[in-house]
């Protein structure tokens, strides 16, 4: 009996080798957990903090720019859609005056010069307005093209003039408060086809000699 007694006291009992082995997870693992609890630092909390309400109040700034310029331009260009199509009033103006220009029964008579008085005081009228709105013509004839107000649609044979001249206006161009409404559509100056290859044989005998 005292055997077994005494053998049951030596398995129950753990040598402080064993009870060491035993209790190292334990602390590695309360190591860890300190070790997570401490990643984050107060300062480090507070820097993100910081960098998180400085990208904030960039984003708002940005956002009150993007009204401001928005609102601005809603006030500079609001009825710029409405003046572009009031520019047809004009084109039907000058379309109608030259029909009539061109009728040969009208040609001459009392009637059609009253007629056309008429038209030019309404023509006028409507270019006032137009300015009084900061909505201006272009001004093409005899002027250098610039692709920025103008828009080539053909070129014309004329030796009088140097090449890109504008010498015929096809379509009125007006801007609005400095911006394009619509481009003047013309005629530009070029050389005639014969002094053309005149200057390029005389610059090629050049080359020769």
């Amino acid at each position: 009996m005292d055997k077994e007694q005494n053998q049951k006291i030596q398995e129950e009992q753990v040598s402080p080798q064993e009870e060491e082995k035993i209790d190292q997870p334990q602390a590695q693992e309360n190591n860890d957990g300190e070790e997570n609890i401490n990643e984050t630092s107060p300062e480090d909390k507070i820097k993100e903090l910081e960098d998180k309400l400085t990208r904030t109040f960039a984003e708002m700034e940005n956002q009150r720019r993007r009204f401001e310029k928005e609102k601005e331009d809603a006030f500079e260009y609001g009825g710029f859609a409405f003046a572009k199509e009031a520019l047809s009033l004009i084109d039907n103006f000058e379309r109608s005056k030259n029909i009539l220009e061109s009728d040969e029964k009208l040609r001459g008579t009392d009637a059609l010069e009253k007629t056309l008085e008429h038209f030019d005081i309404i023509h006028k009228d409507i270019i006032s307005i137009f300015k009084k709105n900061d909505i201006k013509q272009i001004d093409s004839l005899n002027k250098k093209l610039d692709p920025n107000f103008h828009q080539a649609m053909i070129e014309i044979e004329d030796d009088t003039k140097e090449p890109g001249t504008i010498i015929q206006e096809i379509q009125k161009g007006f801007t609005i408060k400095n911006r394009l409404l619509r481009p003047s559509l013309v005629g530009v100056a070029k050389k005639t086809q014969e002094k053309a290859t005149k200057t390029q044989e005389t610059k090629e005998n050049s080359d020769i000699k």
